[in-house]
């Protein structure tokens, strides 16, 4: 009995729009991306996706052909291409059974904190 979350499901990266140059000129980092089970996030943070526990997530790769302005061409429909890579499909998981691997996260996400908070 899920309910379909509400949340940003879209995450565009800070440099964009930009060139193809830019883009081929060193790996594309998502790094400042957050993936969060917090329901409350904020809609508005572009950079926070908001996941539902124990469910199958498909990272997909949208590239975007844009004006020389930074502007979609809305007029010239296809400027869209898509990639996914079945080698990033992941299943989200906030709780862990084996009490060691929850210490590893403690020991090395910054972002565990509800891990610190619950596991003392």
């Amino acid at each position: 009995a899920d309910n379909n979350m509400q949340g940003n499901k879209m995450y565009v990266h800070p440099e964009s729009p930009n060139t193809g140059s830019h883009w081929m000129r060193q790996e594309i980092s998502f790094g400042k991306l957050k993936l969060t089970n917090n329901k409350g996030a904020n809609n508005n943070n572009t950079q926070m996706i908001v996941l539902q526990s124990l469910h199958k997530y498909q990272p997909r790769l949208h590239i975007v052909e844009v004006t020389e302005d930074g502007v979609e061409d809305l007029n010239e429909p296809s400027k869209t291409q898509t990639f996914t890579f079945s080698e990033t499909q992941f299943i989200a998981v906030t709780a862990y059974q084996n009490t060691d691997i929850t210490q590893l996260k403690i020991d090395h996400n910054p972002f565990a904190k509800g891990f610190r908070d619950n596991y003392d």
